[in-house]
């Protein structure tokens, strides 16, 4: 099949997983055309089957604001008359899921084949930007357009069907990991440089937003290192940066908080963590906590959104309810300090990641874009 795949090319959940879909189709044998502002953080590397198309905006003084949707949506007409797609798979709802019905309706009136649109709602193109009164009729609109919804937990499927006017079927593909890719060996010499006396490492992934609980991160920190000897690695960016780092001074951590950025190569520092915290306000999903799990790292979440789809409370980690800081440092110091308990936990945790990785998610898109495919394509 040849398939477009719109998304946004950021470290985001949805960029994150458009990008691995389309490298697994792509290994699979499938022509994978990838279309968004700039190349995907997840796609390095060449692959015969991977095409990247850029879209431009022209700058005139007559916009305030560049018109990225219609450039969106013209690039988009562009690659599936030159490539003779078979379908666009549009990732996150604003502004992918309108464009790609306005590509539709412009090639179906200069060809008169109607090219098929699956959207994923990924998680706060719903929970957050697509409830505001200013983008809601569209995204209500171009979501009951499009011809197969997925959402990648049963939590975001549920406020979907909540907040939104939706007539057709979600349905529910989970996200997915690579865990051979995360399954790795920790490197003692590794992780020495980082707890050089053999110290817990406790580590947080994000964009470093509002709804992460940033400040949650720190505090629930604080109470670990007052009661065990602990680091703590910081990896990401984001508005919220200052302020952990003015914490981390506050509680006087300095020595023991890594500010790392943003990393590519995340299955290296999760090889060598114990416990990866994730105190967020909302998670549709929780791909940061499935990937930590895949490379055995225990998880200390919220039972936020989809997260308790993933980790099970007592099994793989533990959950408590947002904003709790005192029941999840409670949680993390105890497992810290039951060896044998933390070894159990961490064991779960694979154990768990191995249900949703990537070798059983992918056929269930195949299946799905094979409901849409042109005769004798598929």
């Amino acid at each position: 099949m040849k398939i477009g795949i719109v998304c946004y090319p950021t470290f985001g959940g949805s960029g994150v997983l458009a990008t691995e879909l389309g490298k697994a189709l792509a290994e699979k044998g499938h022509e994978i055309h990838f279309i968004t502002y700039q190349q995907p953080v997840r796609l390095n590397g060449f692959h015969t089957n991977i095409f990247y198309h850029e879209v431009r905006v022209p700058t005139y003084p007559l916009f305030d604001y560049p018109p990225y949707e219609l450039a969106l949506a013209s690039t988009m007409v562009d690659v599936i008359l030159n490539h003779d797609l078979d379908l666009i798979h549009a990732h996150y709802a604003i502004p992918h899921a309108s464009a790609a019905y306005t590509a539709k309706q412009i090639v179906k009136q200069k060809t008169g084949r109607s090219v098929p649109v699956i959207t994923t709602l990924h998680g706060t193109d719903i929970t957050l930007v697509g409830r505001d009164k200013t983008y809601e009729p569209v995204v209500t609109f171009s979501i009951n357009e499009s011809d197969a919804i997925t959402a990648v937990s049963e939590n975001l499927r549920a406020e979907t069907f909540k907040h939104f006017d939706i007539k057709k079927e979600i349905q529910v593909i989970h996200n997915f990991v690579d865990v051979q890719r995360y399954n790795k060996k920790a490197v003692a010499a590794f992780r020495q440089v980082i707890a050089p006396n053999n110290e817990k490492i406790i580590i947080h992934a994000s964009n470093f937003r509002k709804i992460k609980r940033i400040d949650h991160v720190m505090e629930i920190f604080k109470n670990i290192h007052s009661a065990l000897p602990a680091k703590l690695l910081m990896v990401g960016d984001g508005p919220e940066r200052p302020l952990a780092e003015d914490l981390t001074r506050q509680y006087g951590l300095d020595g023991d908080v890594r500010f790392l950025g943003k990393q590519e190569q995340m299955e290296e520092l999760l090889a060598v963590s114990d416990i990866f915290l994730l105190p967020s306000e909302y998670e549709s999903f929780g791909l940061a906590a499935l990937e930590a799990m895949a490379a055995s790292t225990v998880v200390i979440s919220t039972d936020a959104g989809g997260l308790g789809e993933i980790n099970i409370d007592g099994v793989t980690g533990y959950t408590s309810p947002v904003g709790d800081v005192v029941k999840m440092s409670k949680n993390a110091i105890e497992l810290l300090q039951d060896e044998t308990k933390l070894k159990a936990f961490k064991h779960n945790a694979l154990k768990e990641a191995k249900l949703f990785d990537i070798h059983h998610i992918i056929p269930k898109y195949e299946e799905l874009y094979r409901r849409f495919c042109r005769t004798g394509d598929c």
